[in-house]
């Protein structure tokens, strides 16, 4: 995938009846079903059946296998509730016949209330004086880990601008947060709506999380030599936003322990906003 058209035609599954769809894979580097792709497909399969007007506004889900890239991913929606102001879907994703994800949505309309967020962190880099992955790539691509190098390398719909790069050839432990500034690459369609603009958020909102919880342990511990996976996602939406310029994911992890790592964020736009918060533990699991 080379743009925000190419994340499009993932997200948006084929209907096989009024409440299952089928979907495709595109690889970001890793063997296995990259886990915003099932997020954002799953919402996708989601908001076919809910009313208009209803719009998400949490979602939370589990992997519970790894998926396949090569097979299609089918994806059953089961009507939960629909009430006055709010509806709910339950999604099975499934390969071979066997579970491989499952999440819950709530939808609720728009409604008048009180308004209030916590602000964005100050003195923050602008995007655009820091390095994008692929800058970085071309840059620093002759002396990078073969690894690193490979995964830099993926074609993919999103820059990733991070605030803060860590000379790879210090082994030092490093604080658990991290910024990221990310913008979808080529031109967005101006018609893009609230609900497809939520999707494309969910699917990014898996890259970069739990770098957080791998820092504190950078002395020892790498992409390299440690089993990493999403266990589960959560995710709160608040505000509308506008894809064409940059925005802020800033990602902190209070805790790791047991082989699992636990990071939360919350997602800005430039000025501020607070459009939406994540929280997830993925398996950490040095290699042996």
């Amino acid at each position: 995938m080379k743009n925000s058209n190419d994340l499009l035609n993932i997200l948006n599954l084929e209907q096989l009846t009024p409440t299952t769809f089928s979907g495709v894979s595109k690889t970001i580097g890793s063997p296995n079903v990259f886990g915003g792709q099932v997020l954002a497909q799953a919402l996708n399969a989601a908001y076919k059946t809910v009313p208009k007007k209803r719009f998400v506004h949490s979602l939370h889900a589990y992997f519970l296998r790894a998926g396949d890239l090569h097979k299609n991913i089918f994806f059953e929606v089961e009507n939960l509730r629909d009430g006055g102001s709010f509806s709910t879907r339950r999604v099975t994703a499934k390969q071979n016949d066997k579970v491989i994800f499952i999440l819950a949505a709530s939808f609720h309309k728009n409604e008048e209330g009180y308004d209030f967020q916590i602000p964005m962190k100050k003195n923050i880099p602008s995007p655009e004086v820091l390095m994008s992955w692929t800058e970085m790539l071309e840059k620093y691509g002759a002396v990078l880990p073969k690894a690193l190098k490979s995964f830099l390398a993926i074609e993919r719909p999103v820059e990733f601008k991070p605030t803060y790069v860590p000379n790879i050839t210090e082994r030092k432990d490093l604080p658990p947060n991290v910024d990221v500034w990310f913008k979808l690459k080529g031109e967005v369609p101006k018609t893009i709506d609230l609900p497809l603009k939520q999707q494309i958020l969910t699917y990014i909102s898996d890259y970069n999380i739990l770098t957080a919880a791998l820092n504190p342990h950078a002395s020892k511990a790498n992409f390299g030599n440690t089993q990493m996976a999403s266990l589960d996602h959560s995710m709160w939406f608040y505000r509308d936003f506008d894809f064409s310029d940059w925005l802020l994911y800033s990602i902190n992890s209070p805790n790791t322990f047991g082989a699992r790592g636990f990071a939360q964020g919350n997602i800005f736009t430039r000025n501020g906003t607070l459009v939406a918060s994540v929280a997830q533990e993925g398996l950490m699991r040095p290699k042996r």
